[in-house]
């Protein structure tokens, strides 16, 4: 690998191709899989336009949509062309996000045999009636066998995906949701709270009254739950949606985070990462951009050669700070405050001083080594905090309503 290019940087390719829509989701996806093979012909054109890149890369992340839908030989062809056109070095982490509706036992083989070596399965619940709410097109029983499918492929990094907060949803539902998820011992968990996006079927639901959401303190207290229940299984927050197995063995802090996804902590440094198919986003600090959210325009685009961006900002130098406050603080290590100094020539102290004093106090947030850190109470009341600091005012009622 070329020293003299950045390093640690992250290609993202979303693959827009889903059997059915879930309920909740907004992210852009279709419907037609006809258009696969013209789809993956594009992404390798997009590769060829951006392959003098100056960043060097050490993360494939396959997301969606349902990458699971796409023949494997593809994935495997867009594997090959990503390390072909662009900088990568020896130690890669290649994931992919998987429905447990569309993979089997031979598309784990192939996928490994493609060069993944990081699998993301989205469960979402092991909860027949929560899966049919959400409208997957998977049953629990279908969740099991692929995971079990991963594991005799042999995956060794395997995430899981669940959903809590639903509509009724007891703490006794989701601790067991829960402890049927780590009882298949995934190395990663990523837990969501159930959001009801504009322009979604599950949005258009609660805007006519046909659900009634969990109130806030409701979900308050599942995430409680599911701090408690997973940190007594061995697994570290180190991001408010996101745990890793703590290895059994491990000796050092940084073998203790191995089983981190190495490609979704660039978006909270933030590192630079890019971004390929349609909807896509890129970043490569001080510049964002993003790509046309229509797979049709982004098919025509290039056939003509050009790349398919539909616009791109350069963001202010309050702009990135509020976004680091906001990304960092996320993460089990928070804000490094002589480097944030140091980046936006402020002093922490003066600037934030009587507004932490108070979240101090109320266990909500930590200084320690130079670092200010969310508690794990505190990680229930991230919006409330960041706005508390962007603000620098000290309303706590607010924050913990």
């Amino acid at each position: 690998m070329n020293e003299s290019k950045a390093t640690s940087a992250g290609l993202y390719i979303h693959i827009p191709f889903c059997t059915r829509k879930c309920a909740y989701c907004d992210f852009f996806s279709v419907t037609d899989l006809s258009l696969i093979n013209a789809f993956v012909d594009a992404v390798i054109c997009e590769m060829e336009l951006l392959r003098d890149s100056p960043l060097a890369f050490d993360t494939i992340y396959l997301g969606g949509g349902t990458p699971s839908v796409v023949p494997p030989g593809h994935i495997s062809r867009l594997i090959k062309g990503a390390v072909g056109h662009f900088d990568f070095g020896d130690d890669v982490e290649i994931t992919i996000e998987v429905n447990p509706g569309t993979a089997d036992r031979q598309s784990m083989l192939d996928y490994r045999q493609a060069g993944v070596n990081r699998i993301n399965i989205g469960v979402q619940s092991f909860s027949n009636t929560a899966l049919r709410f959400l409208s997957r097109i998977h049953t629990a029983d279908e969740a099991a066998a692929a995971i079990t499918h991963a594991r005799r492929a042999g995956f060794l990094n395997l995430g899981l995906d669940l959903i809590y907060g639903l509509p009724g949803q007891s703490p006794d539902d989701w601790q067991k949701d829960l402890e049927h998820a780590v009882g298949f011992s995934p190395e990663h968990l990523s837990c969501y709270t159930l959001t009801y996006e504009k322009g979604t079927p599950l949005g258009k639901m609660k805007a006519d009254g046909q659900v009634e959401p969990l109130d806030d303190d409701a979900v308050a207290d599942l995430f409680k739950v599911m701090q408690n229940v997973l940190s007594r299984h061995g697994y570290e927050q180190y991001e408010i949606a996101n745990f890793a197995k703590m290895p059994a063995k491990a000796e050092t802090a940084d073998q203790g985070t191995s089983f981190r996804s190495r490609h979704n902590q660039k978006y909270w440094t933030p590192a630079p990462y890019i971004g390929l198919g349609p909807s896509a986003h890129s970043f490569v600090e001080p510049e964002r951009r993003w790509n046309v959210a229509d797979l049709h325009t982004y098919l025509a685009r290039l056939e003509e050669g050009v790349l398919p961006i539909e616009a791109s900002e350069i963001l202010t130098q309050e702009q990135r700070l509020t976004e680091t406050l906001y990304l960092k603080l996320r993460t089990r290590e928070g804000i490094d405050i002589p480097r944030l100094e140091h980046i936006f020539g402020l002093d922490f102290e003066e600037r934030y001083g009587n507004v932490i004093k108070d979240f101090i106090q109320e266990d909500l947030l930590a200084i320690d080594d130079q670092r200010c850190f969310l508690t794990p109470r505190g990680m229930r009341f991230l919006d409330g905090i960041v706005e508390m600091l962007l603000n620098q005012r000290t309303e706590l009622q607010k924050v913990k309503r």
